[in-house]
């Protein structure tokens, strides 16, 4: 093959073929070669042997030989511009020195493949080790600073409460126009309340942490029996938790005006005010709402405390201290823990749910309120007793309590299906406890059975004697529970009640109070005989509305 005519003589010669010398390839050409080729320069002539070959590149050099026989020959230009290569064979050797790589390549590749492998594994183990340290500081460096990070929030702010009740923690600020209307605190945050409440921020955290399960517990729980029967769940909050309640309770609640309708555990309100504008009805109407605390959850209680003008985040915080689940106690490896078995809701005994649940039912009270007076009655609510009071002695009670039912469950609470009472001016009429068919009165034979028990222990002294829960030998001050209910009586109707204080002030000359308070019974842990709900009345037993048995309210201690 002919080697390219663009490349220099030395490099083309060696295309003419690498196993013949210059001598071999000259006396081998064919005559066509030369037929176009120009006649060989005269000045130069044919080396006679090798010797004198080798004589001639001594002197010069292998390159510049070559060059001058090319040049006699004919192959090489004397003189001008030098020839260009044809395109068909500049194309055709870029194809042939590309396969001529490709297989270089693939040959050493092949040569030693597993020394190649070892050397790529080894390489991306250092490489993949280098990763790992750089990726472990760095990760290291990260969770330092998010560490950093949270420690520096966590002293001034809260995050973080329990799963499903912060996600409207980080919603600071407050509206202060509302809060204004209503004489109320400006707080925008955590530090404000916590600040406010003169507790640090920690604090603050652990009385609202919503814990599923815990350790620690932030109530003491107890029963106290119930007149009807059964016993009734209280629920006691520790001292850190009930400093907290009662300041929410006289700076947050107490400020808010109330429906004038409501009776219950307002300030110069009591049982008496609320039976007054039932005196001397032809026919009054007691409703009850069925499990009124635990109805008001968390998110009631929260929604409460924003409509006042609070943020979401402390109106979260309020209303997770003011609301606690139902928990069971159980014991696992020697621990005892307190397990969450619902929701959270207003507890029976915080010092701030009677408060709650009034402004909560400020709306239901004004819907009552103008539906009874369209149907010719008057309201009145104390608690969760509802009370419906007409000079109409014809008045349409089925349509009120229709109506009653359809507002108290549109505003997210049910009456109690055992407990509704009509009471015409027949039968001896109660309000709260307290008897209105002409005047404030106590009943008659609870009357009788309190003088009773004062002669007795005029006689022989308070030992065995028993009133209410109180005996004396179970902790519960005899002479107290008299001395109390003495004053209720003076209350409700002075005339009688003004003797039986001086009766018992001269019993307690005698016989001094005892100085041991009383003491809860604490919930046991599993309990099958003492239910945390109120048990329902058979709904085959006729509804009593006579003079000779009564519903008893819980509110009614003797």
């Amino acid at each position: 093959m002919l080697a390219p005519c663009g490349s220099p003589p030395s490099k083309r010669l060696v295309f003419l073929g690498a196993s013949r010398t210059l001598e071999q390839w000259l006396a081998v050409r064919p005559p066509q070669m030369h037929a176009n080729r120009p006649e060989p320069s005269r000045a130069m002539s044919q080396p006679s042997s090798r010797q004198a070959l080798y004589d001639r590149i001594r002197k010069s050099s292998k390159d510049s030989v070559i060059v001058e026989e090319m040049i006699r020959l004919g192959f090489w230009p004397a003189a001008g511009t030098m020839p260009e290569d044809p395109a068909d064979e500049i194309r055709r050797r870029a194809e042939l020195e590309a396969q001529l790589r490709a297989l270089r390549t693939e040959q050493t590749r092949l040569h030693n493949i597993e020394a190649l492998k070892r050397e790529v594994r080894k390489r991306r183990m250092a490489e993949a080790r280098e990763r790992r340290k750089e990726t472990k500081a760095r990760k290291l460096a990260e969770r330092q600073a998010r560490a950093e990070t949270w420690k520096a929030k966590k002293e001034t702010d809260i995050g973080f409460l329990g799963e499903g009740v912060s996600a409207g923690l980080g919603h600071k600020g407050c509206d202060a126009e509302r809060l204004a209307e209503h004489g109320l605190p400006e707080l925008a945050d955590a530090a404000a309340v916590a600040a406010a409440m003169g507790i640090d921020l920690g604090t603050l955290r652990f009385l609202a942490y919503a814990c599923t399960t815990s350790r620690v517990s932030h109530y003491v729980h107890f029963f106290i029996p119930k007149r009807t029967g059964g016993k009734r769940a209280i629920s006691a909050p520790m001292p850190k938790l009930k400093h907290a309640q009662h300041w929410i309770l006289a700076n947050v609640l107490d400020p808010v005006a109330l429906d004038e309708h409501a009776h219950g555990f307002r300030h110069g309100r009591s049982i008496l005010t609320n039976a007054q504008p039932h005196l001397g009805s032809r026919v009054v109407v007691n409703c009850d709402l069925q499990n009124f605390f635990p109805t008001v959850s968390y998110r009631r209680t929260k929604g409460l405390f924003q409509s006042l003008g609070y943020g979401e985040q402390v109106a979260s915080i309020f209303g997770l201290i003011c609301t606690a689940p139902e928990t069971q106690e159980v014991e696992l490896d020697g621990q005892r823990y307190f397990v969450a078995l619902g929701d959270r809701v207003l507890p029976q005994g915080s010092p701030a749910s009677p408060a709650i649940t009034n402004l909560i039912c400020r709306g239901l009270d004004r819907a009552l309120e103008k539906t009874a007076r369209q149907l010719g009655f008057r309201y009145t609510r104390y608690a969760d007793d509802l009370s419906f009071s007409s000079d109409d002695a014809n008045a349409d009670v089925g349509r009120l309590l229709g109506r009653v039912r359809w507002l108290v469950q549109r505003h997210g609470f049910v009456v109690h299906p055992d407990k509704t009472r009509v009471l015409r001016q027949s039968r001896r009429q109660e309000v709260t406890g307290i008897v209105v068919n002409e005047r404030p009165a106590v009943p008659r034979e609870t009357l009788r059975r309190f003088r009773a028990t004062l002669f007795q222990i005029e006689k022989d002294g308070p030992a065995g004697k028993r009133w209410g829960r109180a005996t004396g030998d179970n902790g519960v001050d005899l002479m107290a529970a008299i001395e109390g209910f003495a004053n209720y009586v003076a209350m409700v109707d002075p005339a009688k009640g003004r003797p039986l204080k001086a009766q018992v002030a001269a019993l307690i000359a005698r016989y001094p109070k005892q100085a041991t308070p009383f003491k809860g019974r604490r919930r046991p842990s599993q309990s099958t005989d003492s239910p945390t709900s109120e048990p329902k009345r058979d709904a085959t037993a006729p509804e009593v509305v006579d003079g000779t048995k009564k519903k008893k309210n819980w509110w009614k201690l003797f």
